[in-house]
């Protein structure tokens, strides 16, 4: 019997849309599902940062490359802005700077430029100046507005590539070779499962058996009035315990036994700091850490103040002023990412590390690269 599609897709956030144009690149027939009238969940709420420096050596690295060069492919396609490229990783706190040592000379830090206090600031001039002892830059890195960039990849994969997308639909089941939707059965030769946070209605077993539980984070937007323009975006010390290409070094451990005390508020909630700029000027900064199997919905004020303090150190913000608050949920286990196979035709398909827009279009490739 032949399918109406060759692949349908269960959910339309980065890592079901990123299945969807790996599909499309073969030229299958390709539908994707979604509970939703639009994305509205992690895909939409986070900081745009394609990030390759920092992340896990070994995959994870790797995958974050293969992401970075397919997001600079798809950007002009698609009519998304990319809105600053590198990452200036500034280091402050004695004891960071042995952590940049040790990275340097890993095969990740081959193309980063070493740079002097002075010569951060060149780059940055928003960078705050006090304590500045060095500072890494990544060439590799892209920023681009979720907000908007994951609507525009979707109308493209509808337009270009002839993706259909069918919103407003729940998926009850997913077996091999059908879905089950509240509009009624859907055929298709192969399915791929892409729920993000919702590790409940489809394939539980999976998710349990893989020990995943959900990251809840919490991100602000703000409208400085004499900040000027971040060339790049950047990252602070916190990272440096908080990003696994960093934090699994021994330098890295030393250092978070370091800060432990002086930082004790921001380990406990997760807090490291991620500043980019948009086009109209805003400053998007974040992001905090809270795990559990149902993160509550509040915005906590103490963590708010915990973020725009680290800020503060980091780059000059004086006369900020908050515009957006928001929380993120996103899958969260012990290892970046999966590609589980309960049947030859299906698969549950999740990134576990909030690393979904650094990350999933690589993996979309391999999850159609393994049905090829």
């Amino acid at each position: 019997m032949r399918h109406a599609f060759d692949l349908i897709v269960v959910g339309a956030g980065i890592v079901g849309l990123a299945c969807a144009r790996a599909a499309s690149e073969c030229g299958w027939r390709v539908l994707v599902i979604d509970r939703e009238q639009q994305a509205i969940g992690a895909s939409i709420r986070n900081f745009g940062f394609i990030t390759v420096t920092g992340q896990r050596a070994g995959k994870t690295w790797e995958r974050a490359m293969r992401t970075r060069d397919l997001w600079e492919q798809i950007c002009p396609r698609a009519g998304i802005p990319i809105l600053q490229q590198g990452l200036l990783l500034a280091a402050h706190e004695q004891g960071a700077e042995a952590v940049l040592d040790e990275f340097l000379k890993t095969s990740m830090g081959e193309r980063l430029l070493d740079l002097s206090a002075a010569e951060a600031c060149e780059r940055v001039p928003a960078l705050r100046r006090d304590g500045l002892r060095r500072a890494l830059f990544s060439p590799h890195e892209l920023r681009i507005d979720p907000r908007t960039a994951i609507a525009a990849l979707a109308n493209w994969l509808r337009g270009a590539c002839s993706v259909q997308f069918l919103w407003e639909t729940v998926v009850r089941s997913a077996n091999e070779g059908q879905v089950e939707t509240n509009r009624g059965t859907l055929y298709a030769e192969r399915i791929a499962v892409c729920p993000g946070p919702d590790l409940r209605t489809l394939f539980p077993d999976v998710f349990e058996r893989r020990q995943t539980t959900l990251c809840k984070l919490q991100m602000l937007r703000l409208a400085p009035r004499t900040t000027g323009r971040l060339p790049h975006p950047v990252m602070g010390d916190l990272s440096l315990v908080r990003y696994a290409g960093y934090a699994e070094l021994p330098a890295a451990q030393e250092f978070r036994r370091q800060i432990q005390q002086r930082f004790s508020a921001e380990l406990e909630n997760g807090v490291h700091i991620i500043a980019v700029q948009s086009a109209d000027g805003t400053l998007t900064i974040g992001d905090s850490h809270h795990y559990g199997a149902s993160p509550d919905p509040f915005q906590s004020d103490k963590v708010d103040r915990l973020i725009l303090d680290q800020a503060s150190r980091l780059i000059e913000l004086d006369d900020a002023q908050v515009v957006d608050r928001w929380t993120g949920v996103y899958p969260s286990s012990t290892r970046d990412a999966f590609i589980d196979a309960p049947a030859p035709r299906l698969r549950v398909v999740s990134v576990t590390s909030g690393t979904g827009m650094s990350t999933g279009l690589a993996i979309g490739e391999e999850v159609i690269s393994e049905w090829r």
